[in-house]
């Protein structure tokens, strides 16, 4: 009983925590979607912006290898055991060495990748994309070192029941960037220094993340200097854990970064529409501002799975954590079970969502000075076939939670490269299919997550025992035929509302998403779903029921 009861309780905080993340993300994503507006705005879409957004992706690069990939998830479970088994003062110690180690690695790397970035811009023809990309990467740089080091710092936090500032964080960023595209650009004409201006905000707001970082870690007994000696015990476990997955996540990277790569040397640019390809000269499959198409397709899918699936997740990985140190299988899999019916719910309407509303949420958000209605259209086209995978996004979120609680990087990993030369092959193929284009990067993505959902369910299955397939089954039918009952809703919202001329986008979404959210919840209320209670209910009535 007392077992049960502790379960219970942790559940309660489980979603207590869900939602504190949710609600602080949310604000984090609406100050990020204004950083996107502002950035269309004001920017637009073109070759120029297309180059800025390959550059940014390669600190990202590196933030989800090391910051946000192998090293969380070696840390957390080490550093949530190091907590339980012999307290606060040894997991400091911990956290402080792999500061200072991780620190001293990435500056490290800083150097090199700016050496490299030196001999691409000098070697590049002038005013040349690949000269452009390389300055704004070399000026970009330094936010891989912040950028990491505040995902360590975010890890210890959560592991210790603080998650306010690290869901909250990436406003400081949203914030910079805005200033710097909305204030400080316009007042330069030059469209080159004006991006470049944006490049350094970039810098700025990852020094300022880092000392926000520093004084929250202080309030919580947390170490803010790094140590390098002596090597904690958990250090030499962490790099264990860390070494098998370095390749195989550097695969998974590097096929995400060349996501941009493709699109950018696919693409025309304004003085030539063809491309040599092995000796032949073929008309380019893609425009010169495919790649920013692109970015703000996946910022707007991002949106949701930032807000619902991601909160879901961070706030799940500890509970799981904890159960698998103690070994209860029982709690792990009921966890893992809750854990993807909630995922599901949240995902499959919110596709659904974006497959319905792509042209009306882009032209909303987007639609104004340098962003035009080509572009609008454009990047609609990407939002729908990011749409397609949601559910699978959402999903997937919380299975590598699941093996990473159980210390498995190694399994989704070796999932994830299998499917690599298959998310690569679609790229290339696709993007010569006129009704697709840069929606390849979209549609391949949603079809490989769906695989990795599905290869992934089965192997824990076969690890844990059953996980409640039925239980799954029963509410991903009932979540189904809610979301159907809100397709219908929403689909006949936007028929009634076509004939409202010019601003018949706002008003469709001011009346199609409220209406479809408030029947898809009706629906599953009828239904009885027992996600709906599980999502909203307060934590005042999980206190009454201890």
């Amino acid at each position: 009983m007392e077992q049960g009861s502790d379960a219970h309780e942790e559940h309660r905080h489980f979603f207590a925590a869900a939602k504190l993340i949710a609600g602080l993300t949310l604000c984090s994503r609406v100050a990020g979607l204004l950083r996107d507006m502002v950035l269309a705005w004001f920017l637009g879409a073109s070759g120029l912006t297309s180059n800025f957004q390959v550059a940014f992706a390669i600190p990202n690069f590196f933030r989800r290898l090391f910051g946000e990939g192998a090293l969380s998830a070696s840390f957390v479970p080490a550093f949530s055991e190091t907590l339980a088994r012999q307290g606060k003062e040894q997991a400091a110690a911990l956290l402080a060495n792999v500061l200072g180690l991780l620190g001293l690695l990435l500056c490290v790397l800083w150097v090199l990748t700016e050496v490299a970035l030196l001999v691409v811009y000098a070697a590049a023809p002038t005013d040349s994309a690949r000269q452009l990309i390389a300055g704004y990467s070399a000026i970009m740089m330094p936010f891989m070192v912040t950028i990491c080091l505040l995902a360590l710092g975010s890890a210890a936090l959560n592991c210790v029941g603080h998650f306010a500032y690290p869901a909250a964080a990436p406003i400081a960023l949203n914030i910079c960037i805005i200033i710097a595209a909305g204030f400080i650009s316009p007042l330069l004409r030059d469209p080159t220094r004006q991006i470049g201006v944006v490049a350094v905000s970039v810098v700025v707001a990852g020094v300022v993340q880092l000392i926000l970082l520093a004084w929250v870690l202080k309030a919580h007994n947390l170490p803010i200097r790094p140590t390098f000696r002596p090597i904690h015990p958990g250090v030499r476990r962490i790099a264990a854990n860390m070494a098998p997955m370095l390749i195989p996540l550097g695969v998974l990277q590097i096929n995400a970064l060349l996501d941009k790569f493709i699109a950018r040397i696919f693409a025309d640019t304004d003085t030539c529409a063809t491309i040599t390809i092995l000796g032949q000269t073929v008309k380019a499959p893609l425009h010169s501002a495919a790649v920013t198409w692109m970015y703000f397709g996946e910022r707007l899918y991002q949106f949701p799975l930032g807000v619902l699936a991601i909160s879901l997740a961070t706030a799940v990985f500890p509970l799981l954590s904890r159960y698998a140190a103690r070994g209860e299988t029982e709690n792990l899999r009921a966890g893992v079970n809750r854990a993807m019916r909630l995922a599901i719910f949240e995902g499959l309407p919110s596709g659904v969502g974006l497959l319905l509303l792509s042209g009306p949420l882009v032209w909303l958000f987007f639609r104004r000075g340098e962003y035009t209605s080509n572009d609008v259209a454009e990047t609609a086209h990407v939002v729908w076939f990011y749409g397609l995978g949601m559910w699978a996004f959402c999903t997937q979120q919380v299975l590598l939670r699941a093996y990473y609680a159980l210390n498995d990087r190694k399994t989704p990993l070796k999932v994830a490269c299998s499917v690599v030369v298959i998310n690569l092959a679609l790229n290339l193929i696709l993007i010569w299919v006129p009704s697709i284009r840069q929606g390849a990067f979209g549609l391949s993505t949603s079809i490989t997550a769906s695989l990795n959902v599905v290869i992934l369910t089965w192997l824990l299955r076969r690890r844990l025992g059953a996980i409640g397939g039925k239980s799954l089954a029963l509410s991903t039918a009932r979540i189904a035929l809610a979301t159907a009952a809100m397709a219908l809703v929403v689909w006949q919202a936007k028929l009634w509302l076509g004939r409202w001329g010019v601003g018949q986008n706002l008003y469709v979404i001011a009346v199609a998403v409220p209406a479809g959210i408030a029947v898809y919840l009706l629906t599953c209320l009828l239904l009885r779903a027992p996600e709906v209670g599980e999502l909203f209910a307060s934590r005042r009535a999980g206190d009454n029921r201890q």
